[in-house]
């Protein structure tokens, strides 16, 4: 399994934002760019899983726990 690179705080508002879009996606039914709103899947994810690929990447790390 891939090692943690999120931390608390940042998981945590990786999920709120990620269910905000989501849901934006189901709430705003008749707008022709909802489809946009799905970009929340990836917040979403990367909090839920708690590592970033983008973070990965470039060698950043929010966790307290791997820090270099």
């Amino acid at each position: 399994m891939f090692a943690r690179n999120v931390g608390t705080i940042d998981r945590i508002l990786r999920i709120l934002i990620g269910a905000a879009l989501v849901l934006g996606f189901f709430l705003n039914t008749d707008s022709s760019w909802r489809v946009l709103y799905l970009i929340g899947i990836v917040p979403l994810a990367t909090g839920i899983f708690q590592t970033c690929p983008a973070y990965r990447l470039f060698g950043i790390s929010t966790c307290p726990n791997n820090r270099r």
